[in-house]
């Protein structure tokens, strides 16, 4: 390849990079994606064996390529992921140069023309514009406590778990509750496998209620096209954890409880680490409680908007908790004495922008834009958590989050828009509901 300059260079090959290819690709743009792996990496390496979406596979909606499948219903495994991306790419004939990596990018004056100047492990390039679509998931978080473990005891950070087989015999410990600490703590279980798991404050949320899965409901009252100013955190929402539930057997709750009477070790979060002894709050109840108070809330914000609407739907009971922690809390763990052989934590990743030299981030090295439109002229963000909406980092809302970008690029300029995407339903109680107290 000579061609060192274009008018649009995409970095990253995942499916927000994909979209906005796509989008240039309709437009006649000429542009080239540079990916660091392979397509479909993350889903490829950083997912365990039985990973499923945790969204119905009707909700996978790419740039003119909706899932179309015979099971919309359904929940895809990881590699009919990789196959959905890969399908995506050739459908286009995606420019994308797999295996490069980008390690600097920075803004460059030359002869009087300004442009963008990528540092690259195939060398260097330029562009006119530049979209960064790589995600926010970069670093896997474990913490310095980790030090205080003991050397024989095996550690890995949740996007190394691949399956039970893949753990050492003994007990195992997962440090986190959101939605890869939950999965990876019931796959354990499931194989049988004796499990510790550290309960945080992630909310979770029913599978289904009311003869639809909740996804449905939510996507009825307008919840997935709540822009990101117009929900009640403004941009606060993008750090919080989601809901945890999973697609696996078809679709069904997590309940953290049955799985407790089942015989799963829980315990509140973890504070301390001396001598071998893990220590915990006395927040678990707590945790516990609030988790299903979200849950239900929920459930009540779906049965308000089914009864403003005049919809037929069954009823059903609510949730009745099978299980509750033993009072007092226990708040230690000696892990040589309850066996305890490795400890996976699931704690979530930060974001890592240091190699973008281009002063658009705020205090915590976030990206400052307006719907992936930043204030430096010909750079943009696109698959971030929460960029516009909730499905922004997602298969639901990356179309969308792309046609825009792309729209900017085409007029070559950084303007704010006004063109919000209506909401069909308020869903204010909805949201307060998702939010949690």
């Amino acid at each position: 390849m000579t061609q060192t300059h274009y008018p649009v260079i995409v970095i990253g090959g995942g499916q927000a990079g994909l979209s906005i290819s796509h989008q240039l690709t309709q437009r006649g743009i000429d542009h080239l994606v540079f990916e660091k792996h392979r397509i479909g990496h993350a889903w490829r390496e950083y997912r365990w064996d039985s990973f499923c979406l945790v969204t119905p596979n009707w909700q996978c909606k790419l740039p003119d390529f909706p899932y179309t499948g015979k099971d919309p219903e359904g929940f895809m495994g990881k590699h009919a992921i990789v196959e959905y991306i890969e399908q995506f790419a050739a459908s286009f004939g995606a420019p994308v140069r797999e295996g490069v990596s980008v390690t600097r990018l920075r803004r460059v004056t030359s002869d009087a023309a300004t442009m963008f100047e990528l540092e690259t492990s195939a060398g260097v390039f330029t562009a006119d514009q530049v979209v960064v679509a790589v995600g926010g998931y970069h670093l896997p978080v474990v913490p310095r406590m980790a030090e205080r473990l003991p050397k024989d005891l095996a550690q890995i950070h949740s996007r190394e778990y691949k399956n039970p087989q893949s753990m050492p015999d003994g007990d195992v410990l997962v440090i986190g509750s959101g939605q890869s600490g939950c999965q990876i703590a019931e796959d354990l279980h499931i194989a049988g496998r004796k499990v510790h798991l550290c309960v945080g404050g992630a909310p979770r949320v029913a599978r289904r209620y009311r003869g639809k899965d909740v996804v449905e409901w939510l996507d009825l009252m307008g919840f997935y096209d709540l822009p990101v100013h117009k929900h009640p955190l403004k941009e606060q929402v993008r750090g919080r954890a989601n809901h945890y539930v999973t697609g696996r057997d078809g679709g069904r709750d997590i309940d953290l409880r049955l799985r407790a009477s089942e015989g799963m070790n829980l315990y509140g979060r973890l504070l301390a680490i001396e001598d071998g002894v893990m220590h915990f709050g006395q927040d678990l109840k707590q945790n516990l409680d609030k988790a299903d108070e979200t849950s239900e809330s929920i459930k009540t914000s779906i049965d308000k908007f089914i009864g403003e609407r005049g919809i037929s739907a069954p009823t059903e009971p609510r949730y009745t908790p099978l299980w509750h922690p033993p009072e007092p809390a226990v708040t230690t763990l000696d892990l040589k004495a309850s066996n305890i052989r490795s400890v996976i934590w699931s704690i979530g990743y930060r974001a890592d922008f240091s190699w973008i030299e281009i002063p658009v981030f705020d205090g915590r090295g976030y990206p400052g834009h307006q719907r992936g439109v930043t204030t430096c002229e010909g750079l943009y963000f696109l698959g971030l958590p929460w960029l516009y909406t909730w499905g922004s980092g997602r298969f639901s809302g990356v179309a969308r989050d792309a046609a825009y970008v792309a729209d900017r690029i085409e007029l070559c300029r950084s303007e704010d828009a006004d063109d919000e995407v209506a909401v069909p339903y308020d869903g204010a109680h909805m949201i307060e509901a998702l939010i949690g107290s």
